[in-house]
Order: structure tokens, then C-alpha cells, then sequence
């Protein structure tokens, strides 16, 4: 019988924080009554990311590693929800900025009807812990830009932290193509786009540094994913598998 939960982890160079984050993950499901797998997606890292997770794998035999030579949040997030087994599938950062006792607010009985549960660090009872200003200004402005070019509604699609349904995920990470950090607000436009429900779960948010993302360079690359996206959708390159 497969696990009620998938918990997916991509890891870019994350040798330092992914000991810690395991244990905490572990500790976790130890205490709950449901069947999990953890799965960490490892993806063109120089560290020892992956020795790491070998090492650990003898005493969780529900951790699993995969291996991607290519880098990109986007690439690794993808293979990982299309080789998981869980009946949810639970995207995680390698950071724990949301404290992973949330996890549950996501799966049943907690949040029922739900195709697609994104955390949100801006919804109505979210808190941010330590976040400097000037980052959370930059994604308030690209928030913005997502609201109007691709996802209306929605004020966070960037919070590293949702979870999908087995088939929802299965449909949507078939037909999405971007490998960087944009993904999010592909896969939320291509869900609209056939109707799932998303819906916004408020979190506590704890930043860390160590983010691998540079807010000009990777800002503007992010600006030009939307408007691929957009054309993405125009040529029908999201259309629904048969």
C-alpha cells in the first residue's frame, strides 16, 4: 500500500543543512499514525549532498535519493513529484523556513476538497520571522507582476511549501516545462487553467540566510518566465494529456 505522504525535498549544495533538516523531518513522522516517504532530489550539487543522504539511508528505509546532473529548482521539484508514490505530495525546502509540524494543516482530515494547498506567507494569520525588508519588497513587487501577467488571486506563489494530490500532480508536473525558480507560477497558472481549487494555507515563516537566489539577476530572469509562460500557453503546449 503506498504512503498517505510524499515529502520532497530538493538540494542544491545543501550538505550543511540537510542532516538537521532530516532529523527534524524523521521526528516528525515518527509521530504520526500515516505511512510517509521523504525524497530528496538532489541536482547538480559540488558539494557532498548526495553522500550525505546515502549515509542516512540505511536507518530511514523510507528515504529515498535521486540523483538530476542538471541544475534547477524547477527540474528537480518535477522529478521528484513524478517518482514519488505518496497519495500527497508535499514540495519542501531543504531550509525548514516553515516549521515541518505545519505539514499537516495541508493533508486530511485538516484541509478537505482541496486539489493543490500552497503556504502563504501573506495570507490572513501568516507571520514572518527575521525577513530583511528589501527582500520582502522585491517579492511583494514580483507578486505583483504575478497577479496581473499569471496568477490572479494569490498573494504568495513562492513560498517553497505546497502540496498536491497524487493525480493533480501527476497531470500538471507532465505538462510543466520551466527548470528554474518560476515553476511555482507555471504550475499554479496550468492548474487554474483546468480548474483545480487551489487554496492558500497561512503559515509561520522563519527566514534564513543562505538564499540561493540573487534578487536582481534572477528577478529578471524570473520577469521573462512569465511572459514564457504566456506564450507557453498560447502555442498549447500545456494542453491536457491524453
Amino acid at each position: 500500500m503506498p504512503p498517505l505522504l510524499s515529502i520532497i525535498i530538493p538540494a542544491h549544495n545543501e550538505e550543511s543543512r540537510l542532516p538537521d533538516t532530516l532529523s527534524k523531518v524523521f521526528a516528525f513522522l515518527e509521530r504520526q499514525t500515516y505511512q510517509a516517504e521523504v525524497v530528496i532530489v538532489e541536482n547538480g550539487s559540488s558539494d557532498r549532498t548526495a553522500q550525505v543522504v546515502e549515509a542516512m539511508v540505511s536507518n530511514h528505509p523510507n528515504l529515498r535519493l535521486l540523483r538530476e546532473r542538471a541544475r534547477g529548482k524547477g527540474l528537480a521539484v518535477r522529478r521528484g513529484m513524478l517518482e514519488a508514490i505518496g497519495a500527497y505530495r508535499f514540495i519542501c525546502d531543504a531550509d525548514l523556513s516553515m516549521p515541518i509540524e505545519e505539514v499537516n494543516r495541508f493533508l486530511p482530515p485538516t484541509l478537505e476538497n482541496v486539489d493543490i494547498a500552497i503556504a502563504s506567507r501573506e495570507a490572513r494569520g501568516a507571520i514572518r520571522y527575521g525577513e530583511p525588508f528589501h527582500r520582502h519588497w522585491f517579492g511583494r513587487v514580483f507578486n505583483l507582476l504575478v497577479r496581473v501577467l499569471a496568477v490572479p488571486g494569490f498573494h504568495d506563489t513562492q513560498c517553497g511549501f505546497k502540496c498536491l494530490r497524487a493525480d493533480v500532480a501527476r497531470d500538471l508536473f507532465r505538462v510543466q516545462q520551466l527548470d528554474g525558480w518560476t515553476f511555482d507560477v507555471e504550475l499554479l497558472f496550468i492548474a487554474l487553467k483546468r480548474g483545480y481549487r487551489v487554496v492558500e494555507v497561512p503559515i509561520p515563516w522563519y527566514y534564513t540566510s543562505g538564499s540561493r537566489v540573487s534578487l536582481i539577476r534572477d528577478s529578471l530572469a524570473m520577469l521573462n518566465d512569465l511572459f514564457i509562460i504566456r506564450r507557453n500557453w498560447r502555442r498549447g503546449i500545456y494542453a491536457a494529456n491524453p
